[in-house]
């Protein structure tokens, strides 16, 4: 399959921009998605998102991260290539500024989606490797939103994007990484309440397999797994585990006294945010155990374009 056509699939995230270059592979008598390339530049948009406009160091950061991506695509028709903005990007005031100088540096277009068609591709990505008939909840906590999702195979039944986020929740409430007990409580509560509006209808529809697919939910399902701290030694993420690693970072007050395995330095800033709100939504939605998958939002994309061929 080496001559398989490569796409890429470029996600412009409030955390993170992420670059992945894959292709289509018969396995299994059907087709997957198989990832050859992925790169992962730390912008932290939505800590630059200030007054409602972001400031010049996210900006930099940005354009900067494209330039570098654009070097790895150049030679890519641009009907293989879709690039995607996000929460960060939705909601700055001056996005039309970011996008003219980010377009240039990458060398393609970038669509700015909503959070109902981000739902929808992170579904996508989630759904193409899954069992066809089981009906699922995803989580998708990003940097600066969460996609909550319900599908059966690979059919969406609903879908919401709540404007809360591991980035935006770090920023406010864990300041320069401190981290005390009324501040956790605080955000956890008021992500509790964002969840509330929409979660009688998410429990009366009901499913059978929760699914974190973010890098929140990755990093979570691997620090709780390497420190020993999920519910009889269980993989994913466990609501036990994530009450023993808040425990934890209110015993050290700061981020940068955390000793824990499997969490890369890059992450540190984005733990409390995304903790509190993936707290909050195990506790309202009523969820013990979740499974952490890699496919997300860039497969989704990529599943896109190689539908279109």
């Amino acid at each position: 399959m080496k001559d398989a056509p490569l796409f890429a699939a470029i996600d412009l995230g409030s955390n993170a921009f992420r670059l992945m270059i894959g292709q289509s592979v018969r396995r299994n008598q059907q087709m997957v998605i198989q990832e050859v390339k992925t790169l992962r530049e730390p912008v932290r948009l939505a800590e630059g998102l200030q007054g409602g406009a972001l400031d010049e160091l996210a900006l930099d950061r940005g354009w900067q991260a494209l330039a570098r991506f654009g070097k790895k695509l150049r030679g890519f028709e641009a009907g293989r290539v879709r690039a995607v903005a996000t929460s960060a990007v939705r909601e700055a005031d001056n996005a039309p500024l970011f996008l003219a100088s980010a377009e240039r540096h990458l060398g393609f277009r970038i669509d700015v989606i909503s959070g109902h068609e981000e739902a929808q591709l992170v579904y996508a990505g989630v759904a193409h490797t899954l069992p066809a008939q089981t009906t699922r909840l995803v989580v998708d906590i990003g940097g600066g939103s969460t996609e909550m999702i319900i599908g059966r195979g690979d059919q969406l039944l609903v879908t919401e994007s709540i404007a809360i986020g591991s980035g935006t929740f770090g920023a406010h409430y864990f300041h320069g990484g401190r981290i005390v007990a009324e501040a956790l409580l605080e955000a956890e509560r008021a992500a509790t309440v964002q969840f509330e509006r929409i979660a009688r209808r998410y429990r009366a529809m009901g499913w059978q397999q929760a699914i974190g697919s973010s890098g929140t939910a990755r990093m979570l399902a691997k620090v709780l797994k390497a420190n020993g701290l999920n519910d009889d030694g269980q993989g994913g993420i466990t609501y036990g585990g994530l009450l023993r690693l808040s425990l934890r970072l209110l015993e050290v007050k700061h981020v940068k006294h955390l000793k824990l395995a499997g969490l890369p330095i890059h992450r540190l800033s984005i733990l409390p945010g995304g903790l509190v709100v993936m707290l909050a939504a195990f506790k309202v939605f009523g969820i013990t155990h979740m499974i952490a998958s890699e496919p997300g939002l860039r497969f989704g994309v990529l599943h896109g374009l190689m539908s279109k061929h």
